[in-house]
């Protein structure tokens, strides 16, 4: 089985956990269930019929309006469907095509709903990190054991509680700096993916995540989009640093160190 069948595959299904994303970034926020009532049209409120609910391709078959209402339909959802769905098709590349390649997936699809939830709310949901992190943790030690490694998975856990930890002792030491509970619990998850890779793409990960933030902030500051006292989402930027990391962070900490 080549990596590219593998990244096709992961494709048509990153299309599908792309939808399952949008139904939880919009719904968790709210309060409302993920598993029902069926997707509905934001503004009139009727079922999307299935046919309607082909990911990215209904969205632009219908020109982007409801069926029934007419009213425009943001490009939000058929955007994040192709990102996850690139997101996934890129996985098997980065972390090659072994037992621990599952975890990834479902890592990339927590990743991109806690993103979307951020950037909306300014908010990394308990209901969202929390059982995701667990699933993660467990797929990540099925894989370690059926891939032979259980130290990638050990220093996964160790990575977890480095980069938690260093964010607690920031948000303890500043804690109107930036930084929330939501992105300690965040840094968790970070940690145990990039970690589980080796140590050197756990520190790109953390130093990146942080630069990223850092420099996005101050342009944001500068050219006056949000004031000082407005919340700016710190999690986007840590997720950005861990794909940074865990696509070229092995390269860089190489680099680095020669």
């Amino acid at each position: 089985m080549t990596t590219t069948f593998v990244a096709v595959v992961c494709f048509l299904v990153g299309l599908i956990a792309g939808s399952f994303v949008n139904v939880v970034a919009l719904r968790v926020p709210a309060g409302e269930s993920i598993t029902h009532p069926r997707s509905r049209c934001p503004h009139c409120g009727h079922q999307i019929r299935a046919r309607d609910n082909v990911p990215v391709v209904s969205w632009i078959v219908l020109k982007g309006r409801c069926r029934d209402c007419g009213q425009r339909i943001s490009a939000r959802y058929p955007i994040v469907e192709l990102s996850t769905a690139l997101l996934f098709a890129a996985t098997p590349f980065v972390v090659g095509v072994s037992w621990s390649l599952f975890a990834y997936l479902w890592f990339v699809g927590l990743t991109v709903a806690l993103t979307v939830t951020d950037i909306d709310h300014k908010l990394i949901p308990n209901r969202i990190i929390w059982p995701g992190g667990w699933i993660g943790l467990g797929l990540l030690a099925v894989g370690g054991v059926l891939d032979g490694d259980l130290w990638a998975f050990g220093r996964g856990v160790g990575g977890a509680f480095i980069y938690a930890t260093l964010f607690l002792i920031i948000y303890v030491i500043a804690p109107r700096g930036g930084f929330g509970q939501g992105d300690i619990r965040l840094g968790f998850v970070l940690g145990l993916f990039t970690a589980y890779q080796s140590w050197g793409v756990l520190v790109v990960a953390i130093v990146g995540g942080i630069f990223l933030g850092g420099i996005t902030s101050v342009l944001i500051l500068l050219t006056r989009i949000r004031g000082r006292k407005d919340h700016i989402p710190f999690g986007p930027y840590m997720v950005a640093g861990a794909y940074l990391a865990l696509a070229v962070g092995a390269e860089i900490a190489e680099w680095y160190l020669g």
